[in-house]
Order: structure tokens, then C-alpha cells, then sequence
């Protein structure tokens, strides 16, 4: 390239650089250079989105002030519902201590929470060392380095050393009373199987006809019979177990009844006089007696009763509680099977429930009740001629009630006494499982737990009582061995114990010792075994099993504290009282019975007594709507239970021990459930 062209170039080059650097911008170079240009515009302000920011805000301040409110409102509601729940179980449950028949329960309780809070700190010391990792992998002391750590290490060391071998001899020792226990058990039922197959049942040397008396029969064939109605307080059902008496098939003639009135209420008294007296008004062969000193309670009102001239006239007393209602052909199904038999003193009935389906807890003393009737009654009255007189629905022989010493008043199980002591005398019994009397079952748990307090707190004071006298009497070994190995220690004494201690004490232990195992058939299959043998004398109760085992474990705290209350002759073991009712069987039935007039001579009904009868049904129903309004309970002895199984239901669960920890689950559960009154009778 020549010289020219070259300066011609760079001419051009300076004029480029120029141009560009002075920012002179022609037309074309507009153009060429827009691509450069970034063009930053400030959007205008919209004055209407600025009020509508600001109104928002407004109202998101006044929502959240409100949600805060009622945040607020909340807390406070939650506080006050608290105190309120805290104030209203604190009253219940010292209405619950303060009671006389729960005196002897506070030792236990304060037992009970003692162990609460024992099993509660182990919790927390299992959690912590969990969480450290060492369940996975257990410290030494010689290796540890924290002092938590060294603490856990010897805790481990004290715990397999010193605390799980007793823990497992006692667990071992509960083990072979739980299988005894159970062979127990298995023996009844394998004899009640016997007895159905080979079709076994007493049978009595004569039989009344069926058609009513007076109809072509002699009086003497018939004879003289006492019945007794004790009673106290018990306005729900006196109508109707009077009445029910009243038209029992035999001779007015051949029959005196007795209604032993202990109650201690002005208006209750009233109401009784009147219903006997309309009774007497139809020819009824009936007298009222009241007692002005109550001594002995249901022992010694029959002891009195006993007592008066004319009873030597008589050769065989009935006694039914005041909720019973045999049917009418009651004495005629009896009182043949003495016949012959001199030998013989008690003629026992089976109890049918007039509400068994009235609630859970109905339906599972139903079980309880229709094996200890079908199964042990049954069969100890067949094999052996004895078993425990169940205190009503039965026939005595006056003569065996004589020469056993009567009714004594130094227990509170004076049915259990007197069989006792008859059967030392060598007198024979016989349970007839076919003659049913109607009856009602407690529908509360506080009435049911009363009545289970005094039904085995009674046995042990009984046995102290009578040791030395089953010892010295004269019957055989093998009735004095029946008596006390079977009768009194094992299903009175053993049955308690171990059901409190193995499944209430040592399994949530076991489960902070590890060391001292409790196997799983122990816990469930067993348990499950001999409850499908209890429900077999009611079969229609099959989906409530489970319920069923549960439920027999909570209430083996009941049965522990009187057992051991009794047995050590504490206060609140002599006190009796009386199981509450309902009066579930309708009025209207004696009304009905009346009115058949099968019985009784319509023509003599007077309508004066009738009418006062409704009057005072009327007024009694009326009582009952003014009455005072009932409350649950909270049972705290229960509902620390439940906190200690559940404790330990969480440690079981981090030993990934699937049996016990559903067991331990669902169990704590039923406590919960028992201990709130949520089970039974709903009350406000």
C-alpha cells in the first residue's frame, strides 16, 4: 500500500475515534449505536393502589389484634377450665377418702403413689439415657466420663446385681400361684362339662303338683315354711320383692312372712308398713318388724328374727334380699329335695339378672356371676355338698341353723359363716341350677366396687375367725384340705394376690428391669385361655373378652385392699354397706300379678289399700325426680395406676417389646376409664 493511501486511512481512523469520544451522534450513528442504550423509566405513582395498600394494612393490624384476642381469650378460658377440673377432682376425690369405708384404702393409695413417682423419675432417667445411645451400647463405670454417664453405669450394675434377682424370684413365685390358679379353674370346668354330659342334677324324692294349692290337696303334705325379707334403706325395690313373695305357690296356711325392716329413714319405714298392710288386707300371711337398734347389720336382723316364739312352729326358713323376686313356684321346686334327706340343711338357687344388658359393667359381672353359679356352685354341690351360701335365694332347715349356733354377727359375710360352720357340723348342701330368681346387678361402679370390698374383705376376716375350728372339727382330712387350701386360700386369698401383684406391680417393674423377665404367655396367652373358660357359662357375652380380662385387673385393686384389709383386721373391713339398686323390675308387673288374681281372691282387694299403694308409688317416684343430683367419682387409686402402667407401656416401648407394651397400653386405658366413673351408670 502506498504512503498516501496510508495517511488517507488513518485520517479517516482519527476523525472515527474523534467523534466517538466527543459523544457527536449524527443520524446514522443513532442508528448504529440504539443497541447500547438501556432506557430506566420510574413508573408514575397510582394514588388509588396506595390507599388501597394502606387500608389493607389497616385491616391485616385489626385481624391480627383480633386473632390475639381471642388467643387470649383462650388461654384464659383453658386456665379457668383447669382450676375448675383441678378444684372439682381434688373435691371428689377427698369425698372419696373422707368416706369411713375407704379409710383403710389410704395406706394403699399412698403405697401406690409412692410407687408413681418412683416409676416416673426411672422414666425419665430411661428417656435420657435413650437418647444418649446408651441402651444400644451400656457404659461401664471403669469407661465412663460424664457424671450422668458414671451415674447410669452404676445404676446398671446395682439393678442386675441387687434389684432384679428378687424381683424375679417373687415374679416366679406369682407365676406358679398364676398355674395353680389356673388348674384350678380348669378342674371346675372339666367337672361342669361332666356334670352336663352325663345330665347329673339333684333330684327330689317327691313333687307338688303344679296346679295351685287348695285344689284337691292335702295341707299336710305341705310343710310349715318361714320366709324372711331383710332389708334396709331400700325404697327402689321393696315393693316388688314383697310382692313377689306374696304370691309364692303354697298355703297361706303353711307360710309366715317376715319383712325385717332395718331402715333407718322415717319415710322408707312408712312406705314398707303400707305395703304390708295392704298385703294383709288380701289375706296374706305377713308381719312387719322393725328394729330400734341395728346391731349386727343383715346377721343380726335375721338373728332377731329368729328369735320370736312362733318360729319354733316351723320347720324351714326361705331368705331373699330385697332386690329378689323368686318365681312362684319357688318353694315347691325347694323345699321336696329335704324330703328323705335329714341330713341335708341348704337348698341353694341360681341368681338371674333383670338388667345384665343394661351397661358394659352389667354385662361383665355377668360373666363373673353366671360361672360362679353354672361352674363352681354346680360343681361343688354335686362332688362335694358344699359351697359358700350366697345369702338369699335359698332354703334352710331350721334344726341345721340351730345346731350350727345361728347367726353371728362377727363378720360381714354372715351367709359365708353359716355355711361354714354347718358344713363342720357335717351337713350337707345342694345347689339347684335349673330354679332361677330374679334379681338386679349393681349398675355404678361405686356401688359395685362396695359390694366387691365387702365380698372379699369378708372371707379373710372369716378365716382368722375359723382356722382353728376347721382344724379341730370332725370331719374328714380331705374336707378340712377343701376348705382351707381350696375354699378359703386359694380362691379367696391367692386370686387377689397374685392378680394385684403380677399384673399391676411386678410387669411395669420388669419393664424398668430388664434383668427379671416376665414371659409373654404369663401376660396374654394364659390370661386369654382362662377368660374364654369364664365366659363359657354365658357364650353370648363372647365379643366382650377383652373387656372382660381387662376389666378383672383393674378391679384386682379393689380386691387386693380388701383382702389385705380383712385379713389384718383393719377398721373399714367390719363396715357393711348396703349394695345400692335401681328397682329395674316394673311396678307394673306386681300390679299385673294382682290383678291375675291366680292367686289371691280379687273380691278381698280393698280399693282404699290399693289406691294409697299408688299414692305412695307416686310419691316415691316424685322423691326420686327431687332427688339430689348425682355426680361422677374419681377414683385416685385407679387413676395412678393408670399412670404407672402407662409409664411403663413407654418403656417397653423403648425395648421394642411388642406384648407388653400393648398390654401395659391398653390396660393403663381401662384404668383411665375406671378411674374417671366412665364405666356403669352415667351420671352428669
Amino acid at each position: 500500500m502506498s504512503r498516501s493511501q496510508n495517511e488517507e486511512f488513518q485520517q479517516w481512523w482519527n476523525k472515527q475515534r474523534d467523534r466517538d469520544q466527543n459523544g457527536v451522534v449524527g443520524d446514522d450513528e443513532s442508528s448504529s449505536s440504539s443497541f447500547l442504550t438501556v432506557e430506566i423509566r420510574t413508573p408514575a405513582v397510582d394514588r388509588d393502589k396506595d390507599r388501597i395498600r394502606t387500608r389493607t394494612l389497616r385491616q391485616l393490624s385489626r385481624l391480627y389484634l383480633l386473632k390475639f384476642k381471642q388467643l387470649a381469650s383462650s388461654f384464659v378460658w383453658i386456665a379457668h377450665s383447669s382450676v375448675n377440673l383441678l378444684r372439682t377432682a381434688n373435691r371428689r376425690i377427698a369425698d372419696d377418702s373422707s368416706r369411713p369405708s375407704a379409710t383403710s384404702s389410704v395406706r394403699l393409695y399412698r403405697v401406690i403413689k409412692a410407687f408413681l413417682v418412683l416409676v416416673v423419675l426411672l422414666l425419665f432417667f430411661e428417656l435420657a439415657a435413650y437418647f444418649k445411645g446408651w441402651h444400644f451400647t451400656p457404659p461401664s463405670v471403669a469407661s465412663a466420663e460424664a457424671a450422668v454417664e458414671v451415674a447410669y453405669a452404676w445404676w446398671l450394675e446395682i439393678r442386675a446385681s441387687y434389684l432384679a434377682p428378687p424381683l424375679q424370684s417373687l415374679t416366679n413365685v406369682c407365676i406358679v400361684l398364676f398355674l395353680i390358679q389356673s388348674v384350678d379353674r380348669l378342674v371346675l370346668v372339666l367337672g361342669c362339662f361332666w356334670i352336663k354330659l352325663r345330665r347329673i342334677k339333684p333330684v327330689a324324692a317327691t313333687e307338688y303338683p303344679v296346679k295351685p294349692v287348695g285344689e284337691g290337696n292335702r295341707l299336710e303334705d305341705y310343710p310349715m315354711v318361714l320366709v324372711q325379707i331383710p332389708m334396709c334403706n331400700e325404697k327402689e325395690v321393696y315393693q316388688q320383692s314383697i310382692g313377689a313373695v306374696c304370691m309364692l305357690d303354697w298355703p297361706k296356711e303353711r307360710m309366715l312372712i317376715q319383712i325385717l325392716d332395718d331402715s333407718s329413714e322415717l319415710d322408707v319405714q312408712v312406705l314398707i308398713k303400707a305395703e304390708v298392710q295392704k298385703w294383709q288386707q288380701r289375706g296374706v300371711r305377713i308381719v312387719y318388724r322393725h328394729r330400734l337398734i341395728r346391731t349386727g347389720y343383715k346377721a343380726g336382723n335375721l338373728k332377731a328374727a329368729m328369735n320370736c316364739e312362733y318360729v319354733k312352729d316351723y320347720e324351714f326358713v326361705a331368705i331373699f334380699d330385697a332386690d329378689f323376686q323368686p318365681p312362684a313356684e319357688f318353694l315347691k321346686k325347694t323345699v321336696p329335695h329335704f324330703k328323705g334327706r335329714d341330713d341335708l340343711a341348704l337348698v341353694q338357687t341360681r341368681w338371674a339378672f333383670v338388667n345384665k344388658d343394661e351397661n358394659l359393667l352389667t354385662r361383665l359381672q355377668n360373666i363373673n356371676l353366671s360361672f360362679h353359679f353354672e361352674v363352681e356352685q354346680q360343681v361343688n354341690g354335686v362332688f362335694i355338698n358344699f359351697f359358700g351360701f350366697n345369702g338369699t335365694a335359698g332354703v334352710w332347715r331350721i334344726k341345721a341353723l340351730e345346731d350350727c349356733g345361728g347367726w353371728l354377727e362377727r363378720t360381714t359375710v354372715e351367709d359365708m359363716d353359716i355355711a361354714v360352720r354347718a358344713h363342720l357340723c357335717g351337713w350337707k348342701f345342694i345347689y339347684l341350677n335349673d330354679v332361677k330368681c330374679l334379681c338386679e346387678l349393681p349398675e355404678s361402679y361405686e356401688a359395685y366396687k362396695k359390694q366387691q370390698y365387702r365380698w372379699h374383705s369378708g372371707p379373710m376376716q372369716l378365716f382368722r375367725l375359723c382356722f382353728m375350728d376347721i382344724l379341730r372339727s370332725k370331719v374328714s382330712v380331705g374336707k378340712k384340705a377343701n376348705m382351707i387350701f381350696l375354699f378359703f386360700l386359694l380362691r379367696k386369698l391367692i386370686l387377689p394376690f397374685y392378680s394385684f401383684t403380677l399384673f399391676c406391680v411386678i410387669l411395669p417393674l420388669t419393664m424398668f428391669f430388664p434383668e427379671a423377665n416376665l414371659p409373654s404367655w404369663v401376660v396374654c396367652y394364659i390370661p386369654g385361655i382362662m377368660s374364654i373358660l369364664n365366659i363359657i357359662p354365658a357364650p353370648r357375652s363372647f365379643p366382650f373378652i377383652v373387656p372382660y380380662l381387662l376389666f378383672e385387673n383393674t378391679m384386682s385393686v379393689t380386691k387386693f385392699g380388701a383382702m389385705i384389709s380383712g385379713l389384718f383386721k383393719f377398721g373399714s373391713s367390719y363396715e357393711w354397706v348396703v349394695t345400692k339398686k335401681l328397682g329395674r323390675s316394673s311396678e307394673a308387673d306386681l300390679i299385673a300379678y294382682a290383678e291375675s288374681g291366680s292367686l289371691v281372691d280379687s273380691s278381698s282387694i280393698q280399693r282404699s289399700s290399693s289406691d294409697s299403694g299408688l299414692t305412695e308409688l307416686s310419691k316415691l317416684g316424685a322423691a326420686k325426680k327431687a332427688g339430689k343430683t348425682k355426680r361422677n367419682r374419681l377414683y385416685r387409686t385407679e387413676i395412678a395406676l393408670a399412670f404407672i402402667l402407662l409409664a411403663a407401656s413407654v418403656r417397653s416401648l423403648l425395648s421394642a417389646q411388642g406384648i407388653h407394651f400393648y398390654f401395659l397400653l391398653f390396660q393403663g386405658l381401662t384404668f383411665v376409664i375406671v378411674g374417671l366413673d366412665l364405666i356403669g351408670e352415667q351420671v352428669s
